[in-house]
């Protein structure tokens, strides 16, 4: 995966092109970043003023509920060397 521009380039980009040291194309070049890149991060700083990348992903709902885990926790730490098919056989509770 990807990972986002560091907070020192983004930074170093505004102020670059806050003190008009060329266009959105010339400052891609000088700082070897995509053009869109600037445009986008650019963009994000007018409207919210900020420069850092935005959250990557997003939540996800946890797939075991909290009184299945409880039950989980308590077999494995009755028996933490249980596979996972003896775990799926295991009674219950």
């Amino acid at each position: 995966m990807p990972v986002a521009y560091s907070a020192d380039l983004r930074r170093r980009v505004v102020e670059a092109w806050e003190g008009k040291e060329g266009s959105q194309r010339q400052l891609a070049q000088r700082f070897k970043v995509s053009l869109s890149f600037v445009r986008n991060l650019l963009r994000h700083y007018r409207i919210s003023g900020q420069i850092k990348a935005k959250r990557r992903g997003g939540y996800q709902k946890p797939i075991i509920r909290q009184e299945h885990l409880s039950i989980i926790k308590s077999l494995v730490e009755g028996k933490n060397d249980l596979l996972l098919s003896e775990l799926c056989d295991s009674p219950k509770g």
